[in-house]
C-alpha cells in the first residue's frame, strides 16, 4: 500500500513538472505579446543618456560640460535643472493654430537636441550650415558660436549639397508633393485635395512639413528642397527624407524666428 502511494506521489510530481515546463516555455514564446505572469519591459528613461552602462556624449547645455560615460562606469546624477531645461525646450506649445505636442525625448538621441556650441568659421552670422553626414544644422551667431540642431536628411539617392538662400518662409504651410513623388508613392493621392495652387495637403498636424517651412532657392530657381518641421520626430538623426531637411517642430519654430529671408544656406557634401 505504501509503495503504491509513493508511486502515485512521484507520478503527480513528474506530471506537474512537465506541465509547468510547458506553460513556462509557452509563456516565453508569447512574452513579446505580454504573456500573463511577465511584466512588460520598462519604457526607456525620458533622457537617453541616463541609461547605464553606456558610452555617450550627452547633449548638455553649454553652461555644463556634463559627464562622458564609458561602459562599466556609473554616471553622476543628472542635475534636475538640466532635466527641467530640456523638458521646457520641448514641451507642448499652445497659442498656435494647431497645438504642438511635447516631444518624447527618449525617441531622439541626446546629441540631436538643441545646443549652443563652438563653431569657428568665416561665414557671416545668420548663415545656416547643414551637415548631412552627421545630421546637424548650425545657425551661426558670430564670435565662433552657433546653435546646433539635430535634423533628418535625405536617404540614399536623395541627398544634395551646395549653396542656396531662403527665398520665403511660411507658418503651417500647405504641402504640394512633386509629381515625381506621387508617381513613386501613388497612395499619397488619397491624402491630397485640390488647394489654391493645385493638388496638395493643407497645413495642420498631419501635414509632413510640420509647423514651419523655409523654402530654398538657388538664384531664380526653386530647388524644391525645404527646411521644415516634421510629424515624425523620431526620424531626427536619420537619413529618411526625400531630400528635405526635417526638424523637430519646437526646433524649427526656434530657427524660423532667428533666420531671415535671403539668408545663406550651405549644405555640405554627404560624402567627404
Amino acid at each position: 500500500m505504501l509503495d503504491n502511494r509513493l508511486l502515485a506521489i512521484c507520478l503527480i510530481v513528474i506530471v506537474g513538472s512537465i506541465a509547468y515546463s510547458a506553460v513556462a516555455q509557452d509563456c516565453d514564446e508569447r512574452y513579446s505579446r505580454g504573456c500573463q505572469g511577465y511584466s512588460q519591459p520598462r519604457p526607456p528613461p525620458i533622457f537617453p543618456w541616463m541609461q547605464q552602462p553606456r558610452e555617450i556624449a550627452p547633449n548638455f547645455p553649454p553652461t555644463s560640460p556634463g559627464p562622458f560615460v564609458r561602459p562599466g562606469q556609473i554616471a553622476p546624477p543628472v542635475d534636475p535643472g538640466l532635466r527641467r531645461d530640456y523638458a521646457a525646450l520641448y514641451s507642448q506649445i499652445d497659442g498656435e493654430p494647431f497645438p504642438i505636442p511635447a516631444v518624447r525625448l527618449s525617441d531622439i538621441g541626446a546629441e540631436f537636441l538643441r545646443k549652443a556650441v563652438n563653431y569657428p568659421t568665416s561665414e557671416a552670422p545668420g548663415t545656416i550650415v547643414i551637415d548631412p553626414p552627421n545630421h546637424f544644422l548650425y545657425f551661426l551667431q558670430g564670435g565662433g558660436r552657433a546653435i546646433r540642431y539635430g535634423v533628418g536628411v535625405g536617404r540614399e539617392g536623395f541627398g544634395w549639397s551646395g549653396v542656396a538662400t531662403i527665398h520665403d518662409k511660411q507658418e503651417w504651410p500647405d504641402w504640394y508633393p512633386p509629381k515625381e513623388m506621387i508617381a513613386r508613392q501613388p497612395e499619397l493621392r488619397r491624402q491630397m485635395s485640390e488647394l489654391e495652387d493645385g493638388l496638395g495637403m493643407p497645413g495642420g498636424l498631419r501635414n509632413p512639413l510640420g509647423s514651419r517651412a523655409m523654402y530654398l532657392w538657388q538664384g531664380n530657381k526653386d530647388t524644391l528642397y525645404r527646411i521644415h518641421g516634421t510629424v515624425e520626430p523620431w526620424t531626427i538623426g536619420k537619413s529618411v527624407s526625400s531630400g528635405c531637411i526635417r526638424m523637430i517642430n519646437q526646433d524649427v519654430i526656434d530657427l524660423y524666428q532667428r533666420t531671415t529671408v535671403g539668408a545663406k544656406v550651405a549644405v555640405l557634401p554627404s560624402r567627404l
